[in-house]
């Protein structure tokens, strides 16, 4: 018995400052959420910070936030009382389900944006944004909930990690080097919150808390649109402005972020196929649509017969020109198509080594031969994952000097996973032109380059496919 009246029922969480209880409130007869700061909170300082948070935060009435009740001592500790909420978090259906259709994940970024808004309206900063302390009710609305109630309000860097530690994957640029927190801390904090409800992974990935917090504040975030391509190129934008390392080069303020994604979450259309197109029919375009067609019938019998020879003309052409393409996709007996600079003809890559930032630095290096010997038997490939968490994984090719490459097409028995073109001038990185976006990779498939000159060619795979745990690249072929 908590306070006597609250009864402890069933520990439901527990972290560095403090344990959460589900509990029955014994006068009102009513199930709590009761949180309680751990023993070695007990300086006088920390537990009037506590106080005042608290009193603060019982201010905040939104559909978005989850309600303060009460807050007392027993026993010389502190505790919080919260309105209980039958549900899982954010995290909790991360886990289950991975990345969300893009309407679901603005709808919910959606919400939780307007009740940070209300709170910094209100004075006060949430400081720990992320999946954990989100809450869905059995409606699916977003709660938010522990706005700092028990953490120090001012973050000292890396130095306490024992404050922040498990927060690292959301923490701002400025929380991670000590700075003061403001608004903007929070748009940064759901913005890694969006892009991990849009990609089903968090931007940086470390092997300890500092790694992870110095690569916030210094290691550009990937782009969603490299690990997810059908998302729409404004909200995938949003998300880049929202990460932004500069407090000054976010959104001014949480409701200009909300309103962003609600422009986003509108121009999906009404149509939930249309979730993830990256461009939109507008309405207005179809009525203008249905109006040329009302004014196509008033066209004269003449004009309609014109028309329709012209159609079949080009069809007749169309399908000619289709029964000529040989597997290679080249018209039969005709030479590769012709770009401004000449005819597309094939270059010799040589190998020059695979490439893992974020693990040994190499992967299979001694296969990396075996990409470009000829031979579709004989491949280069990934490790096995159980869980593939990196930004990517590839190998390095060298076009024997700077070259301006058009095309490359890849050859895999693992067909599905998902890679990009990448170049640059050392065969050990980085690769900062991006000569492709993200394609798929099928058994074989031709990939389009952006006329850019480069010495040494990145095949960088960022998904393996779905149907097996690593990646095949059995051939590749490049063409100028």
């Amino acid at each position: 018995m908590i306070g006597g009246r609250y009864e402890l029922e069933e520990l439901v969480g527990s972290g560095g400052m403090s344990s959460v209880y589900k509990a029955y409130d014994t006068l009102l007869e009513r199930h709590v959420a009761l949180k309680v700061l751990h023993e070695h909170r007990t300086d006088d300082e920390f537990v009037e910070r506590f106080r005042r948070e608290a009193r603060a935060v019982a201010q905040l009435s939104h559909p978005n936030i989850v309600t303060v009740i009460d807050r007392g001592e027993d026993a010389g500790r502190q505790f919080i009382v919260f309105e209980y909420i039958e549900g899982k978090t954010l995290k909790d259906c991360l886990d289950a389900e991975g990345r969300m259709p893009v309407r679901r994940a603005l709808e919910l970024a959606i919400e939780v944006a307007g009740a940070l808004a209300f709170a910094h309206d209100n004075g006060l900063v949430h400081r720990d944004v992320k999946p954990q302390n989100v809450i869905l009710n059995g409606d699916g609305c977003a709660k938010v909930t522990d706005f700092g109630i028990a953490r120090s309000l001012d973050v000292q860097g890396v130095t306490q990690s024992g404050t922040v530690l498990g927060t690292s994957s959301y923490i701002a640029p400025e929380q991670a080097t000590g700075r003061a927190v403001e608004p903007a801390t929070d748009v940064y904090s759901l913005g890694v919150v969006l892009f991990e409800l849009l990609t089903g992974r968090v931007p940086f990935i470390g092997e300890s808390f500092v790694s992870v917090a110095m690569q916030h504040v210094n290691e550009p975030p990937p782009s969603v649109l490299d690990l997810r391509p059908d998302v729409p190129v404004r909200v995938a934008n949003a998300v880049d402005r929202a990460l932004a390392k500069s407090p000054g080069d976010r959104f001014a303020s949480m409701h200009d972020f909300a309103a962003e994604l609600e422009a986003c979450l509108a121009g999906l259309g009404d149509e939930p196929a249309e979730d993830a197109t990256l461009v939109q029919m507008a309405p207005v375009v179809r009525a203008s649509r249905r109006r040329d067609l009302r004014a196509a019938r008033r066209w004269p019998l003449a004009l309609v017969a014109f028309g329709l020879l012209l159609l079949f003309v080009v069809a007749a052409a169309a399908i000619w020109a289709v029964r000529q393409v040989d597997h290679t996709g080249s018209l039969a007996g005709s030479p590769p198509p012709v770009h401004a600079g000449g005819q597309l003809k094939p270059i010799r890559l040589a190998a020059a080594g695979s490439y893992d930032p974020e693990g040994s630095g190499g992967e299979h290096s001694s296969k990396v031969p075996l990409a470009v010997d000829g031979n579709t038997s004989t491949s280069w490939d990934t490790e096995h994952y159980r869980s593939f968490a990196k930004h990517g994984v590839g190998f390095v090719l060298d076009a024997g000097g700077t070259k301006t490459l058009r095309r490359i097409r890849l050859t895999t028995d693992t067909p599905g996973f998902h890679a990009q073109i990448r170049g640059g001038g050392s065969a050990a990185g980085p690769f900062p032109t991006y000569l492709s976006p993200v394609k798929t990779i099928e058994g074989s498939t031709t990939v389009e380059l952006q006329p850019k000159p480069v010495r040494y060619v990145l095949v960088w795979i960022t998904q393996l496919p779905p149907a097996n745990d690593h990646a095949d690249v059995n051939e590749v072929k490049a063409f100028r």
